[in-house]
């Protein structure tokens, strides 16, 4: 018997639409924040390094805590696991809109951690349901993220300008977690806390010593190095390029409108393919030539925003397609899953305050964005490598 395989059609759309809702708040509850930036950064005074640490905190959590996921789910179970992730993030998102700058940080932390538990166990629940569409879905669920990015960016600014403020506009980012929370309890009631087998201990350490695994983990965690430095800078860079705070804010979103565009057909395109090398380090290059643009001809914002947002959008699909791809059971997901976005998010929590401290010892953009250009190449590289037709060891055997 498949215990992987839903039995009813209905708990099937059941599941799809509570994918589709968690996506929604795995994304837009963090960079929804970048618009806001100048202010909270004037009502509490923060240096542009400390600024810069509000988009770098989260980042900090997602290592933490992806490798705790899989041990929660042995504990509670994959639905319940999820549901902890949604309490998390609206908890997180009360905190850091109650007006202290204490809770200001506990907030963001706590949201970064229940994003982290999300991240981990979206792709593993993916391959466990839908064992046949892992490509098709990541591209689903990734433009769900990537659409739902794109309305908090864009609305963060004119909700505060309403007469909410930065703290009313952060605090209607829980719409995203409550909703998905009402639907997920109502998965959680039709299907009883099923979880992953306790993956061995050997297969983990199989993984941290592949380099297969090494590659995809790479690629995926320079990508979130560079988006993440660049969601949480680009207000800061168009506005020193003579944007106001406004037309900023809506470049914003349409880069994170472009992140989901990808989503469209690219899982469609994937699930023809066998090898994805070509197209792993052409995405990648993309966003190398986006920043360069950016920095050289800031004039074109709008064209390099949305290339780059495309570029990132495809190469974030891409290595979270190559978990499901490159492992051969849930298991594996899971345990690649954590080991990649605990490794890539520690990597990436060291750009937006190493950016900021760039742009303070060299007084402006341009080293930065050379810089970012130049990872670009390393996760081509990386890309390249990951797409490759192959698969991770299998899991050994456990009585």
């Amino acid at each position: 018997m498949n215990n992987s395989a839903l039995p009813k059609a209905s708990e099937r759309w059941l599941s799809l639409f509570g994918i589709f809702a968690i996506a929604t708040s795995l994304r837009a509850t963090f960079t929804g924040i970048a618009p806001l930036l100048g202010d909270i950064r004037s009502v509490f005074g923060l240096t542009t390094a400390e600024t810069g640490l509000l988009t770098t905190l989260p980042l900090l959590a997602f290592a933490l805590a992806s490798p705790l996921a899989a041990r929660l789910v042995r504990h509670i179970g994959m639905e319940r696991s999820l549901c902890a992730a949604l309490v998390l993030i609206c908890i997180g998102i009360t905190l850091r809109s109650a007006g202290r700058e204490s809770q200001l940080w506990a907030g963001t932390f706590i949201i970064g951690c229940g994003i982290a538990l999300g991240n981990v166990l979206l792709p593993a629940i993916i391959k466990r349901d839908f064992p046949g569409h892992v490509a098709r879905l990541t591209g689903a669920y990734s433009l769900t993220m990537g659409v739902a990015a794109a309305v908090g960016s864009a609305l963060m600014v004119p909700i505060a300008s309403a007469g909410f403020g930065w703290r009313g506009a952060l605090l209607a980012l829980s719409f995203f977690p409550l909703l998905a929370l009402l639907l997920w309890l109502g998965r959680l009631r039709s299907r009883s806390a099923t979880g992953l087998a306790a993956a061995s201990v050997a297969q983990g350490r199989t993984l941290w010593r592949s380099p297969l695994a090494w590659q995809v983990t790479l690629f995926l965690g320079l990508n979130s190095l560079i988006y993440y430095v660049v969601v949480g800078w680009l207000p800061a860079i168009l506005v020193s390029h003579g944007m106001n705070a406004a037309q900023a804010g809506s470049l914003h979103g349409l880069m994170q409108l472009a992140t989901a565009a990808p989503g469209l057909f690219i899982g469609l395109l994937l699930a023809r393919l066998k090898d994805q090398r070509g197209i792993a380090a052409l995405v990648a290059l993309l966003c190398g030539v986006s920043v360069i643009g950016l920095w050289l001809l800031p004039g074109l914002a709008a064209l390099w925003v949305t290339l780059f947002g495309f570029g990132s959008g495809a190469t974030m699909i891409l290595g979270l397609t190559f978990i499901g791809l490159r492992a051969g059971t849930a298991h594996q997901v899971a345990a690649l899953s954590g080991m990649a976005q605990s490794v890539g998010y520690l990597l990436a929590a060291c750009g937006p305050p190493a950016i900021g401290k760039l742009h303070d010892a060299s007084h402006g953009w341009g080293l930065a964005l050379a810089l970012i250009a130049l990872i670009t190449l390393v996760m081509a590289w990386a890309g390249a490598c990951a797409g490759r037709n192959r698969e991770l060891t299998p899991e050994p055997h456990t009585t």
